[in-house]
């Protein structure tokens, strides 16, 4: 680096993006986004696997993908276009921790529900509908509407 340079995680991260938007063109700036999101959602994806009890093989069968493709997700991270899908369920895997005794959890997102139609939270997630499974696990935590 020349004397000049900025070292960016020195800075805070919204003077650091000031400082990237300044300096980098639009194509290079969404390549890092995107790798940003697949860096991000790689632990997001080995916390699911270990809450959620579920194997590669599994993962595989909710993502409609194979077992090397979770290999490779989990390694280098997962695909852009499952980062919303990941992130729904990031979110329902926290909900599920703080409400729940973790060696719980792997019975519970199994188990078939009358408000999900008789479907579980892992049948919600191989159909894709894991915004569906969030919102369930919101309204299964949401205490303050019981007194109502």
């Amino acid at each position: 680096m020349d004397g000049n340079a900025v070292n960016l995680v020195e800075l805070a991260p919204s003077e650091a993006a000031k400082v990237l938007v300044e300096q980098a063109d639009e194509a290079w700036l969404a390549e890092l986004q995107r790798s940003l999101d697949r860096r991000l959602a790689h632990p997001a994806l080995d916390r699911l696997l270990a809450v959620w009890d579920l194997s590669q093989a599994d993962a595989a069968r909710l993502f409609g993908v194979t077992r090397q493709a979770i290999g490779k997700w989990r390694a280098q991270g997962p695909p852009a276009g499952r980062a919303g899908a990941l992130a729904d369920l990031a979110a329902a895997t926290d909900l599920l921790v703080r409400h729940l005794k973790r060696d719980r959890i792997p019975a519970v997102v199994r188990r078939p529900a009358t408000r999900l139609e008789g479907r579980s939270l892992l049948d919600l997630a191989a159909a894709g509908r894991t915004r569906d499974l969030l919102l369930a696990c919101r309204e299964m935590f949401a205490f303050g509407d019981a007194h109502a």
